[in-house]
């Protein structure tokens, strides 16, 4: 190799040394959730490194799921850790403080918790970020018990306090960290959620018939994703459904959580909906775009979100929503939903019934929501983050 030559190579390869960021990220959901904390998880993880070659990822997470861990297999610039040894023994200890020695060892330069929290004893010389998804469990602690509310409130106090910046996933979000943990405004950063790439692709007329099939389903029908609990709010949609016209069914997609769904049945036998109302617990995630197709509307009335992400999935799979006119819904939905008084079933009858039966409507919500999901593509939600890590650690001079 000639002076001249060498002397190029030289100079790129500490172009590309600088270049180099080295973000960790507590990543136990990535590994665990197959809802949306671990989907906001994996989509943040494999977008950034998919997208941008000079980001190094280490993922830290006490277990790791077979199915999920498949996600991040496939990219050289992700690395995982586990505790090993004695820290084995103690995968919650290890998560809440271990992580943080191997840090230093790792050369990370950010330390991102993807879900309210963030490990103690991260050292100084390393920038700290918190995503906060929502503060429900400071309105609504009856959702929580005593020492669930307890233990999430202390965490996501030491995590906002500590972080060099949080971020929110919403406005709403952001207007609950100012008015109720005074976090100050210049600490935050809005920066909302995208889906699953899964849901983004065309969906063929097979997949949706293929689903009707393998779940039963009825040829008119709305469609309710979510947990099954009490915030969800899925029995007033099941009151609202004997308001609507009888050939229109509701499919339900969401696993129980906690009593509500003796409520829910309840009021399924009250209004006499048995035939008409069908509960999808088992459902596979790859299945959720050809579930939300297939519907002639969307609905999602829930008393209370820090995004609400079922309301994108249904615009990305050119399905109209109904939605609740309160927290962050009107954000995520932008003009391309109805909205309504998440108690009022009257209300949620007669907007599920506009749509239902007004195939103008439904086109029409439908062109809106292909230009308000282009606000939340990936594409755009990566590079706010990608700009955000810069923001911390910029890139240093190549002179």
């Amino acid at each position: 190799m000639q002076r001249y030559d060498f002397f190029l190579y030289f100079c790129n390869l500490k172009k590309q040394t600088n270049m180099s960021l080295v973000i960790g990220f507590e990543a136990k959901r990535a590994f665990k959730n197959n809802t949306g904390l671990g989907n906001y998880s994996r989509m943040l993880i494999c977008g950034l490194a998919d997208a941008h070659q000079d980001v190094r990822c280490f993922l830290y997470s006490p277990d790791m799921n077979g199915e999920y861990r498949s996600f991040f297999s496939g990219y050289a610039n992700i690395s995982t850790r586990m505790p090993t040894g004695f820290d084995k023994n103690m995968p919650n200890l290890w998560r809440s403080c271990g992580v943080s020695m191997h840090l230093k060892g790792d050369k990370v330069d950010i330390f991102h918790g993807l879900s309210h929290e963030l490990p103690h004893g991260i050292p100084g010389s390393i920038k700290k970020v918190v995503t906060m998804h929502d503060l429900i469990v400071w309105r609504y602690p009856q959702y929580y018990s005593l020492f669930d509310r307890v233990a999430h409130r202390v965490k996501q106090r030491h995590s906002c306090k500590n972080a060099d910046l949080v971020v929110a996933i919403s406005e709403q979000t952001k207007r609950d960290l100012v008015d109720m943990m005074h976090i100050p405004e210049e600490k935050i950063r809005v920066i909302y959620q995208s889906c699953d790439p899964m849901f983004w692709r065309p969906i063929d007329t097979a997949s949706i018939q293929r689903a009707r099939k393998d779940y039963h389903l009825p040829e008119k029908y709305v469609v309710c994703v979510g947990t099954i609990e009490e915030r969800k709010n899925q029995a007033n949609v099941v009151r609202a459904m004997a308001e609507v016209p009888e050939d229109v069914h509701l499919v339900i997609v969401g696993r129980p959580h906690g009593r509500y769904i003796n409520e829910v049945n309840a009021a399924i036998r009250k209004n006499k909906l048995q035939d008409r109302v069908r509960i999808v617990s088992n459902a596979e995630f790859e299945d959720f775009p050809a579930l939300y197709a297939g519907a002639l509307t969307s609905v999602y009335v829930s008393q209370f979100e820090g995004f609400g992400i079922p309301i994108l999935e249904s615009m990305c799979c050119d399905t109209p929503v109904v939605t609740s006119n309160v927290s962050s819904m009107p954000e995520a939905g932008g003009d391309a939903a109805l909205y309504v008084d998440p108690n009022n079933v009257s209300e949620i009858a007669k907007q599920i019934t506009s749509v239902v039966t007004n195939p103008d409507l439904r086109s029409k919500l439908v062109e809106k929501g292909r230009a308000q999901r282009e606000k939340f593509t990936q594409e755009k939600i990566i590079g706010d983050f990608y700009a955000l890590y810069r923001s911390l650690v910029p890139e240093e001079s190549d002179e």
